[in-house]
């Protein structure tokens, strides 16, 4: 594979070139040409077959309305693989130039008890994204001539399994836990000043998750940000990394990292020394108690005097940041979202092996359970909706001249609503609702009954957009007014309102608190739209 052509024709959204020219792929041998088809809930689509090989289909897919959202990306891959069971689809937004994409593919296989599951993996690229991340997925996808000639013994079988390997999110996120462990003992053994075992795997912990938060906001291009191009620093550690060492050897750690921590985005900016400006560039203000001074941190720089203060040596970010290029990293929780390669879900895969590792109890004594995404969903969607349809579902009240309101599922309310109930759910049964998860860990449930919330949040909005509700309009219009951005407005009001989380480990604690952070983060599509991280402290808690 010509890995420049490869790259030029993914920035320029060729897809049918690419796999035909470039991968080894065969030219489509039906439906060349686009045409209308109808998936399941009367969704119309048009679809075009761009490459296939061995009975394995690549389609481009897409709606009138623009690039098709979760649900319809869904439908559309159920859609196609009536006739095609093994296929990549490609949605694109055709309504204007083609700036987005999303490249959705589906695991049919078996669960741990060998039940038949499909679980849809979903791969985003957009136009500026760096590629040369998406390119290595193309490359598991890449066929020699002698493999595609005529007699070769290329089975659907044999195609299937390069989709797999190239797009299975599981997989990468275990591989991921692999090379992460490996890197997190070479960390542990390098930090200094700390005695202690059980507080020098604590702090190993608490750095490699900042570092991980700091690598998704890096991904999305809101660190060091140039106004004159819009343009953030994607590779913002590792070239800080190299400006560190070409300053002096040893000083990323205690010098560049301390200002980024506790300067740069625990102050705003006209508090912020200039020395901590200059090292650390254009850094948003996040607050939000995530990037205080840790208790392992207070205690043993007390002892200054004495020798003692913490120390990390830059060989041992070389070798982390070195695992970390290897990835896609993508900041995506939107409600049913899937993420790519990276999302912010691995923490929790993460935090439950790393539990399981250093507990000499085993997971059943400290009750490390990394629960699948598809459960918390499923068991959060019912809990939450069954209780807003508690609190809105009532008898008529003549006196009051209302009539009887009776739903019989959250979608129906929400197609259904006026703006009178609207303003109710966004005024008093939203804000009503309190989840407690007294056994947080990652945080994998809130995440989940936030999601819930989200949902039911953009209908209201949605409505209040679209409806003639003077109050709900008005309501709509101080939000805007308050905030740069209603998504970013909506997920912080969940987190501080409805979110609260408790846990035998504060190491699980913090955890939960920086997914919810990076939920909130991943609402915002520019970095204007940025807004000081809530304190939820007391939302969530060690107990």
């Amino acid at each position: 594979m010509d890995i420049d052509n490869a790259r030029r024709l993914l920035g320029e959204f060729k897809f049918a070139p690419l796999f035909t020219e470039e991968l080894g792929w065969s030219q489509p041998t039906a439906e060349r040409r686009a045409i209308v088809a109808e998936a399941s809930g009367g969704l119309v689509y048009s679809r075009r077959m761009i490459a296939q090989l061995a009975g394995v289909a690549v389609f481009e897919a897409w709606t009138e309305a623009g690039l098709p959202d979760r649900k319809a990306r869904d439908a559309i891959e159920r859609d196609i693989a009536h006739s095609y069971r093994e296929n990549l689809c490609i949605c694109v937004d055709k309504t204007s130039e083609a700036t987005q994409s999303f490249w959705v593919w589906a695991n049919r296989g078996r669960d741990e008890e060998g039940r038949a599951r499909r679980m849809l993996r979903e791969h985003p690229y957009f136009r500026g994204q760096p590629a040369d991340l998406f390119i290595s997925k193309l490359q598991a996808l890449f066929f020699e001539l002698a493999e595609v000639a005529d007699g070769a013994n290329l089975t659907v079988i044999a195609v299937a399994n390069k989709l797999k390997a190239a797009l299975d999110v599981e997989r990468v996120v275990k591989r991921f836990y692999t090379d992460y462990r490996d890197q997190h003992l070479e960390f542990l053994a390098l930090i200094e000043g700390v005695d202690n075992d059980r507080d020098r795997r604590w702090y190993a912990s608490i750095v490699l998750n900042r570092l991980m938060f700091v690598w998704f906001l890096q991904r999305k291009g809101f660190l060091d940000h140039d106004a004159a191009t819009g343009r953030g620093d994607y590779d913002y550690l590792p070239n800080k990394l190299a400006a560190s060492k070409a300053r002096g050897k040893d000083r990323f750690f205690g010098e560049f990292l301390s200002a980024l921590f506790f300067e740069a985005f625990a102050k705003v900016e006209s508090e912020r020394s200039a020395k901590a400006r200059q090292l650390a560039g254009r850094i948003p203000y996040l607050n939000g108690g995530l990037f205080l001074p840790h208790r392992i941190e207070l205690d043993h720089n007390k002892n200054l005097r004495n020798g003692t203060t913490l120390r990390i040596p830059d060989r041992a970010f070389e070798g982390l940041f070195a695992v970390f290029s290897r990835y896609t990293w993508y900041l995506n929780d939107t409600p049913g979202g899937k993420a790519d390669e990276i999302d912010p879900a691995v923490l929790g895969y993460i935090f439950e092996r790393y539990v399981n590792v250093v507990s000499t109890h085993g997971q059943k004594g400290l009750g490390a359970y990394y629960t699948r995404p598809e459960i918390t969903d499923y068991l959060a969607e019912r809990t939450i909706e069954a209780l807003i349809l508690q609190k809105v579902n009532r008898p008529a009240l003549p006196e009051l001249n209302l009539p009887a309101v009776e739903f019989d599922s959250v979608p129906e309310l929400l197609a259904r609503m006026d703006g009178r109930l609207a303003k109710e759910l966004a005024d008093s049964v939203l804000p009503s609702i309190k989840v407690l998860d007294p056994a947080v860990g990652s945080g994998a449930f809130l995440v989940a009954a936030m999601k819930v919330l989200i949902g039911v949040y953009s209908a209201i909005v949605g409505r209040a957009e679209l409806g003639n509700d003077r109050e709900l309009k008005q309501w709509l219009a101080a939000e805007k007014k308050l905030h740069r951005s209603v998504a970013y407005a909506i997920r912080r009001r969940i987190i501080t309102d409805n979110l609260y989380g408790v846990d035998l480990l504060e190491e699980a604690a913090e955890i939960a608190k920086l997914r919810l952070f990076l939920a909130l983060l991943a609402s915002v599509q520019r970095i204007d739209d940025i807004e000081p991280l809530p304190n939820i402290d007391f939302n969530i808690l060690p107990g």
